[in-house]
């Protein structure tokens, strides 16, 4: 997730695409339909079967007071939806086949509280020659160590999750981490005196099993470049005070991540060098300056 110095753009981590074409009870259908006006409360939506299940009155004509599934083509009034709401809609009946019928002209008229994601509040930030928080972590390998470590070492430090689905975010860092990594490795010097971390922002599930798969998938493999290129978990408390330090900003939403991004290059000395924000900067000018540090 994208994030200018001051203002947080946050975008979910979750791409829907929903496609209608031509299917039983869509839309273009409702012209041969017979229609019934409905009212009720919605007790329950399923996304994934197009539906949602309503306690509804009378519906003269049709049937008498009854809970049951409809179906729902309307991809954006399924999403707005919420169990709790109050609608009147219309019931469409297809004259052919009187056992197809749907919901459509969907009005809400009472309408649930809905949940707010919470507030994020700009953290503060480390600046540049400030030390890194001394927190512990977890690497692929279950053991445990800290930034400290690393001393005498450039330290090119990123926050990723496995389960990210958007390639324009964390797969795209990793993969810019892996060219930087392949080239630091072309320069045994420089190589030797610099450390590439991952940390991941969903420690629950983000266990060193699973980012160690994750990790050999960035090093084709190469399980002996562990040994320069850590990644990490640690608790949740322990990963907000390092986020925190380097103005991250995240939570949680179902099991996807909503988050800003951050890479930092922490100098030989332990203190912060050099922070990208967001995911646009170039891999090679991220490279110059670790080697710089690491030449230092």
């Amino acid at each position: 997730m994208l994030i200018e110095r001051g203002v947080a753009r946050l975008l979910p981590c979750i791409v829907v695409c929903s496609l209608l074409v031509g299917c039983k009870g869509s839309p273009h259908e409702a012209a041969k339909a017979k229609l019934y006006p409905v009212s009720g409360e919605v007790m329950a939506k399923n996304v994934s079967a197009q539906e949602i299940t309503l306690r509804a009155g009378d519906v003269p004509g049709f049937m008498a007071a009854m809970t049951m599934d409809y179906s729902l083509p309307n991809a954006a009034d399924l999403e707005e939806l919420q169990p709790g709401d109050r609608i009147a809609a219309q019931i469409a009946v297809d004259p052919a086949d009187p056992s197809h019928y749907w919901i459509e002209d969907v009005t809400i008229t009472a309408e649930v509280a809905r949940k707010e994601p919470p507030a994020l509040n700009p953290p503060h930030e480390l600046a540049v020659g400030d030390p890194v928080p001394d927190v512990p972590l977890v690497d692929q390998d279950n053991r445990t160590f800290r930034i400290k470590d690393f001393k005498g070492k450039a330290v090119l430090l990123t926050f990723i999750y496995t389960r990210c689905p958007i390639p324009t975010f964390c797969p795209l860092i990793s993969s810019h981490f892996s060219r930087i990594h392949d080239a630091l490795k072309r320069d045994p010097d420089i190589y030797s005196h610099s450390e590439l971390v991952s940390i991941s922002l969903d420690p629950k599930y983000d266990t060193p099993p699973v980012m160690r798969k994750y990790g050999l998938a960035y090093l084709d493999g190469a399980q002996g470049d562990f040994r320069t290129w850590t990644f990490a978990t640690t608790s949740p408390d322990e990963l907000k005070a390092l986020a925190d330090a380097f103005g991250l900003e995240y939570f949680t939403d179902g099991n996807q991540i909503n988050h800003t991004m951050s890479t930092v290059l922490i100098a030989k000395d332990g203190r912060v060098a050099q922070v990208w924000e967001g995911t646009d900067w170039r891999w090679e000018e991220v490279l110059g300056a670790t080697k710089a540090a690491a030449e230092k």
